[in-house]
């Protein structure tokens, strides 16, 4: 998993330092449909709900997407409010804040490239509402449409590696395979991913499944909704459902 892990941080170093091609802002490229701009300032507001096996956690979170540059780079931030309401724990607070850079490389002929990388702080002010570490994820994305720009179609690969913090807390080692399938039909989308989630500090598997629904209510307002499911021999919840709203400008 570390040759791995390297292997994604050099691709993603490698891959930074060439030009990027044909990344002017076009309506028929690749990851400007909802959930996935890069090319429009965008607030998204969401609430996620998770049971698991001790009780449930449900995360209020502002995310934040500034492009910058030539609009092939991205800024993102994500503040979120866990509340947990376990057998040991009822409480709300503060969970980990996020920050992190995406750039695409290569966009051409319905298909791209880009590529993220997000930090997220040991700011929890409570054991039970974050990792207790700081985390380091780089990621790789490839996005395709499919007949005429109806479907559109995103795998990626992301390493998350904890790097400081609490040395009572067990280390993040996780890898990511992640792919997603989008139908667009008039002013609405429907999804389905699957994301195949290896947690190498426990050699154990934390996989995930959703589907979802979301429409584009005005021009620039999105809203969506989806309920997901956890599989494998060490899945971390067993049900969850999340909605969200998007504000484009």
């Amino acid at each position: 998993m570390r040759k791995i892990y390297l292997l994604c941080i050099l691709i993603f170093l490698g891959i930074t330092s060439a030009k990027a091609q044909g990344t002017e802002v076009e309506e028929k490229i690749p990851f400007t449909e909802p959930r996935f701009r890069y090319y429009l300032q965008t607030l998204l507001f969401y609430n996620e709900y998770l049971d698991t096996k001790n009780g449930s956690f449900n995360t209020t979170q502002a995310r934040a997407l500034i492009p910058i540059g030539s609009k092939a780079w991205n800024l993102r931030f994500d503040l979120p409010l866990v509340s947990a309401n376990t057998n040991e724990t009822n409480k709300t607070g503060l969970g980990d804040v996020g920050m992190g850079i995406s750039y695409i490389p290569f966009m051409k002929n319905s298909q791209g490239i880009a590529l993220r990388a997000r930090v997220y702080a040991n700011s929890a002010v409570d054991p039970a509402f974050g990792s207790g570490k700081w985390v380091i994820m780089p990621a790789f994305f490839y996005g395709r449409y499919f007949n005429e720009k109806k479907f559109l179609w995103i795998s990626s690969f992301e390493y998350q590696q904890s790097f400081a913090g609490s040395s009572q807390r067990n280390d993040i080692s996780i890898g990511v395979l992640e792919s997603v399938l989008f139908h667009f039909f008039g002013k609405n989308w429907i999804a389905g991913d699957v994301a195949l989630r290896y947690n190498s500090t426990i050699n154990g598997y934390q996989n995930n499944a959703y589907v979802e629904y979301g429409r584009k209510i005005t021009p620039t307002n999105l809203i969506y909704i989806h309920p997901s499911v956890a599989f494998g021999g060490d899945k971390t919840y067993n049900y969850g459902i999340e909605a969200g709203f998007l504000i484009l400008f």
